[in-house]
């Protein structure tokens, strides 16, 4: 995986996807067999281990992973404050930018919207999400289902940026997903697990533990159709970016 890695990374004079990764249990998943299948050119960067952040002038697109710290926890983890300053770069600059999880909660905060710690908006499981009358008609959803199948993970919530448009829904949480300005979007729900990485995560603390085994089950039967949503949701942001 590493060699492949190496190999795709473009000259300096090419501008490619970056995809960062926050957490080391937190990896790309689905979506980096998907950049491979598809022959397009990225590079992981992990700012956890004190790998440094790109220029915007190597950037055709940018995505931003999820993580187990907030976005407030910047004492603990001082990377998250040179993603937040990143992140605005790169939409000043109208990069495309797909937040995931804390990567949309990330955007969010960087934009100016509030991001709250144990909301009562939070959720665990695969679950359906609803798009709303706008997230119809976005680019990123197109020919994704009004509702369709997500995984979440997650306790925090985003409130939408000012300007920004609310694009999806659950019934736990109502702002599921949104875009500022034309290729700017975060989501709440996570399009990138595999089973592997659902099983890990169900076994990150003894609340979620005992029923890791109901979490990944859930998943499995539901793992078709979340696979076909995810997926052409990568393919839209790829074409977004005019990477595919």
């Amino acid at each position: 995986m590493k060699r492949f890695y190496e190999s795709r990374i473009p000259g300096p004079e090419s501008r490619h996807l970056i995809v960062i990764q926050n957490d080391p249990e937190v990896p790309a998943g689905t979506y980096a067999g998907y950049l491979m299948e598809e022959g397009v050119p990225f590079r992981i960067v992990k700012p956890f281990a004190g790998e440094e952040l790109p220029h915007s002038a190597e950037l055709s697109a940018v995505i931003v992973l999820g993580g187990a710290m907030g976005v407030h926890d910047t004492e603990r983890y001082p990377f998250l404050s040179d993603i937040k300053a990143f992140i605005r770069d790169v939409v000043g600059e109208c990069i495309p930018f797909l937040g995931i999880c804390l990567g949309g909660q990330l955007l969010a905060d960087a934009l100016g919207a509030r991001v709250t710690a144990d909301s009562g908006f939070g959720e665990k499981g695969t679950l359906p999400v609803t798009l709303t009358p706008e997230g119809t008609t976005d680019p990123l959803f197109t020919g994704i289902d009004r509702e369709f199948i997500t995984f979440q993970w997650h306790n925090d919530s985003f409130e939408v940026p000012a300007g920004g448009v609310r694009l999806a829904e659950s019934k736990a949480c109502p702002n599921q997903a949104f875009r500022c300005g034309k290729n700017a979007w975060g989501l709440q729900f996570h399009p990138e697990v595999d089973r592997t990485i659902v099983d890990v995560w169900a076994r990150w603390t003894e609340a979620t533990s005992p029923r890791a085994d109901q979490f990944l089950a859930s998943f499995t039967r539901a793992e078709e159709s979340y696979r076909i949503a995810s997926r052409r949701l990568l393919a839209n942001f790829l074409r977004i970016a005019r990477l595919a």
